[in-house]
């Protein structure tokens, strides 16, 4: 009998997740309140804050937050929020502030969070006024990119992500010096679970992603597998004499790659031949709509060509393909027809295995039974 003959023991058969991990409002808040706030979450690129007193605010688990560098170089995290009378501090973002000051009743504090001065605060014992400081949080620098974690006693995201890092500058040589580019958005209506849960598999590739399957990757040696709360994807790709821009395959090691590590709960990176870095963001809205942003770099920010025309066919084809796939499951979703099957989990892996989503919702599973 060949291997796939073999009939699995129906013990070892992994159902997918009920219905209600995609359309419960109270599992999206508990996710929200509790998920979001515990682990590593994108919050922007170092060039944002290239400059002391360059800042940027961002929201992440339902809170208000911003990144500012300080006068030494260092950069912050704070939540944003004036500790006199809970007036936010900044919006948006911007540059070369010497001091940060509260709109309300003009309480001034420095750039590593520390109170300066505030009208007639003398009144206020000394001792209590060199007491406060903004309330930081927990921040991390990985290759460039700023990540965030609201639980001050998390693990650094090393534990999270193992050799991460490491391979990253393996097939991105020159990550230090990449800026944005082009940032594209697109809206899709369904349960951020539902389009992660779509990014982590490619058994649906062939059918749905001809551009994708044909012109970047071999789709028979493509796999993905968990690397602590990473899922790597690793795949041979077409014949580089045919892609639609120009490869230089003497430059290192892995210009003729692709690559991609998905860093749980709602980021990515990926590199697509040529050491093109570009990432994916999903921004949780509702129960039932995310956002996924589309980032693509390059060394110094130097407009391409090559760069542009890759972001725009990447979101005409593979997201434009994706979007309607990942609504009609939401739709499925909300359907009481539906009854959660059998995930089709080979123990050899490859393409048309969802062992990834396996890993992928077990991991779903401990984020809203966890206490």
């Amino acid at each position: 009998m060949s291997r796939e003959q073999v009939p699995a023991d129906s013990s070892e058969v992994t159902c997918s997740l009920d219905a209600a991990y995609y359309t419960s409002e109270a599992i999206y808040q508990k996710e929200c309140s509790d998920l979001f706030a515990r682990t590593w979450q994108y919050a922007g690129h170092v060039s944002q804050v290239a400059k002391p007193g360059d800042y940027f605010s961002f929201d992440i688990a339902g809170q208000s937050l911003f990144c500012i560098r300080d006068s030494n170089n260092l950069l912050h995290t704070f939540y944003n929020v004036c500790q006199h009378r809970a007036h936010q501090l900044v919006s948006g973002q911007g540059e070369g502030k010497k001091t940060l000051v509260c709109p309300y009743h003009a309480w001034t504090y420095r750039l590593d969070g520390h109170l300066l001065r505030g009208p007639n605060t003398e009144v206020v014992p000394e001792s209590v006024r060199e007491s406060i400081c903004l309330t930081p949080v927990r921040t991390q620098e990985f290759c460039g990119f700023i990540f965030v974690n609201l639980d001050d006693n998390a693990d650094p995201m090393e534990d999270w992500f193992p050799d991460v890092e490491a391979e990253l500058r393996e097939f991105v040589p020159r990550i230090d010096d990449l800026t944005p580019l082009e940032t594209i958005q697109a809206q899709e209506r369904c349960n951020w679970k539902v389009s992660v849960e779509n990014y982590s598999e490619c058994y649906h590739c062939r059918i749905n992603h001809r551009t994708f399957s044909t012109g970047v990757v071999k789709p028979d040696t493509y796999d993905i597998q968990p690397q602590g709360y990473c899922l790597r994807h690793t795949t041979e790709c077409q014949n580089l004499e045919k892609m639609t821009y120009p490869i230089d395959l003497g430059a290192n090691e892995h210009a003729g790659d692709y690559s991609s590590w998905y860093l749980w709960p709602t980021f990515s990176f990926q590199v697509y031949p040529g050491n093109v870095l570009n990432t994916y963001h999903w921004q949780p809205t509702a129960v039932d709509a995310v956002t996924i942003a589309r980032g693509w770099f390059t060394a110094e920010g130097i407009s391409s060509e090559v760069i542009h025309d890759l972001a725009i066919q990447d979101r005409e084809t593979t997201v434009e393909e994706d979007i309607h796939l990942v609504e009609s499951q939401q739709r499925g979703f909300n359907n009481r027809g539906y009854r959660p099957g059998p995930l089709v989990v080979d123990p050899n892996g490859g393409v048309n295995s969802e062992h990834s989503i396996k890993a992928l919702q077990q991991w779903m599973r401990e984020a809203v039974t966890s206490p």
